[in-house]
């Protein structure tokens, strides 16, 4: 299967912060969501597959192609959806194009009156104008409209209301069924990748912690909920981290089979959110009990 990103024991230095050691692929042709929470490295990620940071060491390849000999043609194959207004607030959608259209090779402007179209967009407003889901369906519509093979999205949804929430990701679901197109869309609001995702990346202070489908997770982590007698030292080893209470305990494992045999019928054995994953793990670093 063929990758589209990799990532090599990279590393990048910041006071304070820093990518330890990042190796990951994400495949052509699914939907890559990625989670970290806040100072996880997930921008910092996104800037280094964009090229606009440089990595201390290891290597980055996209499409196979590095970007010290390869970066116009990168650059030409890369959508890029960020979670702000990137464009010139003081001209319209219309002469926005005409300033972005030379810069790429293969732009097509039936393609891009046909999201204007489908996304019900004003092309002779100006873009100051542009409510945040108009801005999300433009920045949409310029990514796709140079047939970009790859689109990275930075925080799309954030911001937006509940229902267009859910337009995009059907927008996107629909891009997704020729087979050609990769996206890799970093988001805190996990919810959303349930409804779209094929694989998940997880990053925690700047070290990859896993990068699964989405069933596999599910196959392999739990939750589970029971009394405190059901704890000792050797059960609470098998758990990434547990919160107690009076009433009991609840915790997070990443063997549910494991955890099934072990309680069997003695405890609540659940599926977790990425919410619950990305909480627990954080807490298991800074041994919360």
């Amino acid at each position: 299967m063929e990758n589209v990103i990799e990532l090599q024991h990279v590393h990048k230095s910041f006071d304070g912060f820093q990518l330890n050691n990042l190796s990951m692929t994400i495949k052509k042709g699914f939907v890559t969501g990625f989670i970290g929470g806040n100072g996880a490295g997930k921008s910092t990620t996104i800037k280094l597959m964009m090229n606009l940071l440089q990595p201390d060491r290891g290597t980055i390849s996209i499409f196979g192609l590095n970007y010290k000999d390869h970066e116009k043609e990168i650059k030409q194959r890369i959508g890029f959806v960020f979670d702000e207004n990137i464009f010139y607030e003081n001209v319209t959608l219309a002469e926005m194009k005409k300033i972005i259209k030379p810069a790429y090779v293969n732009w097509d402007d039936n393609l891009f009156h046909y999201y204007v179209k489908t996304f019900e967009l004003p092309l002779n407003k100006k873009i100051k104008s542009f409510s945040k889901g108009m801005m999300m369906k433009a920045s949409l519509t310029i990514a796709l409209s140079h047939h970009a093979e790859l689109i990275i999205m930075d925080e799309p949804t954030s911001g937006l209301d509940p229902s267009f929430r859910r337009e995009l990701l059907d927008i996107l679901h629909n891009l997704m069924q020729d087979g050609e197109k990769t996206i890799f869309f970093s988001t805190h609001l996990t919810t959303d990748l349930d409804r779209i995702a094929d694989y998940i990346t997880f990053i925690h202070k700047g070290k990859h912690i896993f990068t699964k489908e989405i069933y596999q997770i599910e196959e392999e982590y739990a939750i589970v909920k029971g009394g405190i007698e059901l704890l000792d030292k050797d059960t609470e080893r098998e758990f990434i981290s547990i919160r107690k209470s009076n009433h009991g305990f609840e915790a997070l494992t990443a063997n549910k089979t494991r955890a099934e045999n072990i309680f069997g019928g003695m405890a609540l054995i659940e599926k977790p959110t990425l919410e619950d994953i990305m909480f627990y793990t954080k807490k298991g670093e800074e041994h919360y009990v």
